[in-house]
């Protein structure tokens, strides 16, 4: 049964602070422990700034950053070129950034190129082959863009629910198939 915890003062603390601080990150453990604690099997972080946290959680159950999952399904989809998609420059930098670094480190050929679109409209993909949305909060409109598109649109909250879902299965004994329901 998905829950949600929400400490909405985490990303302008970190802003406020210049980034991912050991308080910060600390903060964030205690809400990882607190979910735990409160009978979570798995934890999704969906900030990304928070990701290192996630890697080096002590939790007990699987912790997962907001990205690996789309990162992997994207750079292990075979593509030539991913186009990432924001709706705010801040948002794409930070994305293709963190992408170009998992596919240097997972010797990944694939190029990753960027736009910043405005909300709902239907960008150009040029040469890209795939198109991996940056924010949450465009995951909505993941099939339409497919359709428009004619691509694979890899959406973070997706790859995620299935990641953590199989994540929680591998980690709990004796659970059957659908016992976790996981909404994507």
């Amino acid at each position: 049964r998905p829950w949600n915890l929400l400490d909405d003062a985490l990303l302008s603390d970190a802003d406020a602070a210049g980034g991912l601080t050991p308080a910060l990150a600390d903060r964030m453990r205690r809400l990882i422990a607190y979910a735990v604690e409160g009978g979570a099997q798995g934890v999704l972080l969906t900030c990304s700034l928070y990701g290192p946290v996630a890697t080096d959680a002590d939790a007990g159950v699987p912790v997962l950053a907001a990205d690996a999952a789309v990162f992997a399904s994207a750079l292990g989809g075979g593509h030539r070129e991913v186009l990432v998609l924001a709706t705010f420059a801040a948002a794409l930098d930070d994305t293709v950034d963190r992408l170009r670094a998992s596919a240097r480190a997972a010797r990944s050929p694939t190029r990753i190129v960027g736009q910043v679109i405005a909300p709902g409209a239907v960008p150009d993909p040029g040469a890209a082959d795939a198109v991996l949305l940056a924010q949450y909060s465009l995951a909505p409109h993941a099939d339409a863009l497919a359709e428009a598109l004619g691509l694979p649109v890899h959406a973070g909250p997706h790859a995620a629910a299935r990641a953590l879902r199989t994540a929680v299965r591998n980690a709990t004994d004796g659970l059957t198939e659908g016992s976790i329901p996981c909404s994507e």
